[in-house]
């Protein structure tokens, strides 16, 4: 049996995609905290308050809403995210 390794360039364009898919997940979950204190969620923070935000706003199913893929929700989200940056205390 041989190792099929992929070339040093795919290994780091897959490590650059999974990094920004990362970065996006937390972006989101931060701003689930904004959503949480603009809407005065008691209880909720982060990627719960987006999955709340969204079940109120649309009448949606909380499991519905959860089973969505990440990028839906912050398709979802583009209005109230736009012109949004993560807040000092949470960029690396």
């Amino acid at each position: 049996m041989t190792n099929a390794h992929r070339p040093k360039e795919n290994y780091e364009q897959t490590k650059r995609f999974y990094t920004e898919l990362g970065a996006q997940a937390y972006s989101l979950d931060v701003f689930g905290d904004e959503l949480a204190e603009r809407e005065k969620y008691k209880g909720v923070q982060g990627i719960e308050a987006v999955h709340l935000y969204i079940c109120l706003k649309f009448c949606w199913q909380p499991s519905d809403v959860r089973a969505m893929a990440e990028q839906d929700l912050r398709f979802l989200l583009t209005q109230e995210m736009q012109g949004w940056t993560l807040p000092k205390e949470a960029r690396a």
